[in-house]
């Protein structure tokens, strides 16, 4: 598959007392797509020095409007590499009225990662996002196409999942969808009406007091999966705010992000 694979050469430097190998990649060669943004769509990727087998392709939020690279993305490198799990944070092309867009983007990405997986130390690979970007991670988690496409598993940060008004994220689904789209459209993108025995496990983290974007969300997605006898580890902090990330100022944040270490480290 044709790609421009580096865009910047190894860097190799000292962070927290570990070797970190950082580039980044372009996902799309020219002529592969026919969208004239497809220089848009890039891979940043944070090699573990000491790999465990584990790799986490993260997809920031930003209300499918903009994202939200730092806290939500590549901040989590620091946290991840040194336990020996690679990072690679998605920057996918913002939807722009072509809903099909950014779960392209992030499809590609497993694929890139998997291609690279022995030569990387990776055995397994999951899909991470936060607010949008978590519709984004439950739309990868419940649309796979393939072995390759599917993640093994997915990490969610107070996750936009349903489409369906009086739930979903406003903003988010007009960004995805339009400000009418039809029925048929609503539920595909409904990620909680398309689980099944094969989703991959879950782990999911939210504030009960987020403001934007409804508990609800996280809850009947996780619900979905007991039903299909799916393993979620499910946490919901008391108060809280929506967008924490990895901030440390999230009076949560040492709590929720031990909790997550310790259960990748599980399986």
């Amino acid at each position: 598959m044709k790609r421009v694979f580096l865009l910047a050469l190894f860097i190799f430097f000292g962070l927290a007392g570990f070797a970190q190998q950082t580039f980044k990649v372009n996902l799309w060669a020219d002529g592969e797509i026919a969208d004239e943004d497809y220089k848009d769509a890039v891979l940043h990727c944070y090699l573990a020095a000491e790999p465990t087998g584990r790799a986490v392709i993260a997809c920031p939020g930003g209300a499918y409007e903009f994202l939200c690279m730092t806290y939500e993305g590549w901040d989590f490198a620091p946290i991840l590499n040194p336990e020996g799990v690679s990072l690679f944070v998605l920057q996918y092309r913002l939807p722009r009225g072509r809903h099909a867009v950014p779960l392209a983007d992030a499809q590609q990405a497993m694929r890139y990662v998997r291609s690279h997986a022995a030569e990387w130390g990776i055995r397994e690979v999951g899909i991470m996002g936060s607010s949008a970007g978590g519709h984004l991670a439950t739309t990868v988690a419940t649309h796979f196409t393939d072995s390759i496409t599917r993640p093994d598993f997915q990490v969610l940060l107070y996750p936009v999942v349903s489409m369906e008004q009086g739930v979903t994220h406003a903003v988010s689904r007009d960004a995805l969808l339009g400000s009418e789209p039809s029925p048929d459209l609503v539920s595909s993108y409904s990620n909680e009406l398309h689980v099944t025995a094969r989703t991959p496990r879950a782990f999911i983290v939210l504030p009960s007091a987020d403001k934007a974007v409804a508990p609800r969300n996280s809850l009947s997605y996780a619900q979905a999966l007991v039903d299909n006898g799916v393993p979620v580890d499910l946490h919901m902090y008391e108060g809280g705010y929506h967008g924490f990330g990895c901030r440390t100022d999230y009076s949560e944040q040492r709590q929720w992000i031990g909790e997550l270490l310790y259960w990748l480290k599980k399986k």
